[in-house]
């Protein structure tokens, strides 16, 4: 993995945590998908249970990412980043 992929996933993870309108909810879980992807590979552990309806709906949006590389995840999120700033103007 390339440091400069690294070093723009790193920035872009700092970056999100300055914007001035918070994502809504649709785009917070498909941050925290990405972001799972990138740092840690394909979805593990078990599904949450039906009534802990966040945790599933993390479970899921992570899950549905597997196969996705960690190269792919990071430059999905780091895009993903770009366009929120570029509208949070």
């Amino acid at each position: 993995m390339s440091d400069d992929r690294v070093n723009a996933f790193e920035r872009a993870k700092d970056e999100v945590t300055k914007l001035s309108k918070e994502p809504d909810s649709d785009v917070k879980l498909r941050l925290y998908a990405l972001f799972k992807q990138a740092t840690k590979g394909d979805c593990t552990g078990d599904r949450p249970g039906m009534m802990d309806f966040v945790g599933r709906a993390k479970y899921d949006a992570w899950n549905a990412l597997s196969g996705t590389s960690r190269e792919d995840a990071m430059d999905q999120y780091i895009a993903l980043v770009e366009k929120l700033k570029a509208s949070d103007t």
